[in-house]
């Protein structure tokens, strides 16, 4: 087992040399990797907690973070601050504890004597609000006319009328998830993404600040389909990056020495098979390639991601999938 831990690692570091400019690479942290507890007791337990919340999930809300101890981090600054994150493939907006904070019955979910508080973010001097007449305003607002969410503002109606209500900011927005909510001010600031050379910054990074939450102890980085989420807005900022991502999580069988190892997360994509057979590069050399699934647009949950179901094999039977879950517009 642990030679294949090693040749995980070899084939990822063989990976990164290869990387380009389009690509990024950051380590994911499971959230025990710096705990206290360290027993395979305490593992078991978390994952339990993990299934059981995921159980009670109602089937109409948005998206539901892992449970405390089944999770993973990342790290970036935002303005002068560095935060720490849940990473979130279900929603699609970033946000972050703002001083004062207030957690409303997050006492059994995030024990400080585990894991390290994060400090709510103090807003830099350059940080502003987003105002009412924002592309981003309407799209946290489930899509709302910025005449209604300037109304909201208390903009004057002879400026709605004329579209002068660029001083307005946006009005407070609520976001619910399986186990908890938020209630947040949308603002704008620098985002430092670490681990690039150079530094990537994507200035007018949009993000939700919230002073009161209902079992959320800490932020989380949307990586959804939707206009807001951590992965549009870098491929806004960054078109050569895109809005791919790719992630791989270590294993850590229930081995606190591997909890406590990064796995990878790769923002871009990997174009060098392309770029090889442009420039007639031999097949034969030693290089790594992506293999990629296409991801589907599903009307009813226009949010998520979505891959095809080909088929089904059962023993030496394959069952082909409905025709209904094999095709959808691809994106």
């Amino acid at each position: 087992m642990a030679s294949l831990f090693l040749l995980f690692f070899s084939a990822l570091f063989s990976l990164l040399s290869s990387l380009s400019h389009s690509s990024l690479i950051l380590p994911l942290s499971h959230s025990l990797s710096t705990t206290l507890f360290n027993t395979t007791h305490h593992l078991l337990k978390s994952t339990a907690s993990h299934s059981a919340a995921r159980f009670r999930r109602h089937r109409r809300q948005v998206s539901l973070p892992l449970a405390p101890g089944t999770d993973y981090t990342l790290s970036f600054s935002l303005g002068a601050q560095t935060v720490s994150l849940y990473m979130d493939t279900g929603s699609d907006v970033v946000w972050l504890p703002c001083h004062p904070f207030e957690c409303i019955l997050c006492e059994g979910k995030y024990a400080p004597s585990s894991i390290p508080h994060p400090a709510p973010l103090n807003l830099s001097s350059v940080a502003r609000r987003s105002t009412c007449k924002s592309a981003a305003c309407s799209a946290v607002h489930s899509s709302l006319p910025s005449s209604d969410l300037c109304a909201m503002a208390k903009c004057p109606l002879e400026s709605i009328e004329i579209s002068d209500c660029k001083s307005f900011p946006c009005p407070p927005f609520y976001y619910a998830y399986g186990d908890g909510s938020f209630i947040g001010k949308l603002y704008e600031d620098t985002l430092s993404i670490p681990m690039s050379t150079p530094s990537l910054k994507l200035p007018n990074f949009t993000f939700g600040c919230a002073h009161t939450a209902l079992g959320e102890p800490i932020g989380v980085a949307g990586f959804g389909r939707g206009v807001l989420s951590l992965p549009a807005q870098l491929a806004t900022s960054s078109p050569e990056i895109g809005n791919y991502f790719s992630y791989c999580l270590i294993s850590h069988s229930f081995d606190m020495t591997r909890v406590r190892k990064p796995s990878p997360l790769i923002l871009g994509r990997y174009e060098n098979k392309e770029k090889n057979l442009r420039n007639e590069v031999s097949e034969s050399e030693d290089v790594v390639y992506y293999s990629y699934t296409p991801m589907l647009d599903n009307p009813k949950h226009s949010y998520f991601y979505c891959v095809g179901l080909e088929a089904v094999t059962v023993g030496k039977r394959r069952i082909p999938a409905p025709e209904s879950l094999r095709e959808s517009t691809e994106r």
